[in-house]
């Protein structure tokens, strides 16, 4: 039997946050933990109910999602963050992967990406929906080495 996941949603428009925890109650392996509606009480939330994952979204009314997720890196570098937004544009996908995240849907995708998706981040890979995959060769690396900085 697998270990359960432990997972914290963030997401500022509240309906949107259910779903995504409703569809993730339907997979055994995830137990959602919590939920909040803005980067600081995710901050509080990732501290006080120590989350193996966290669904974020980008968008959130006080501090930016890929503000929050470098925060979540720096004090519990451990938790997995799936980013999960609306937004498709190269250098916000981009940003938000460097973070240190491990994966990137795209909210049109999530029926059905968000469960594959959390898949891949438990085997330890990437994954990074198609409609935000804007990179190819001439981008240069996606993820470099520290080395390579």
């Amino acid at each position: 039997m697998l270990p359960t996941v432990r997972v914290l949603v963030v997401d500022d428009y509240a309906p949107w946050m259910n779903f995504v925890s409703v569809a993730l109650e339907t997979a055994p392996q995830f137990q959602v933990v919590g939920q909040a509606i803005d980067g600081l009480t995710a901050l509080q939330k990732v501290v006080e109910l120590n989350p193996d994952l966290v669904v974020l979204d980008i968008g959130l009314p006080d501090i930016s999602g890929i503000r929050v997720a470098q925060q979540i890196r720096d004090m519990a570098p451990n938790i997995r963050i799936l980013f999960l937004s609306e937004n498709t544009a190269p250098n916000i996908v981009r940003a938000a992967l460097c973070t240190g995240a491990q994966g990137y849907v795209v909210k049109s995708s999530a029926a059905r990406e968000l469960l594959p998706a959390l898949d891949a981040l438990l085997l330890d890979c990437y994954f990074v929906s198609a409609a935000a995959n804007h990179f190819g060769p001439g981008d240069g690396p996606l993820f470099s080495r520290l080395s390579d900085a």
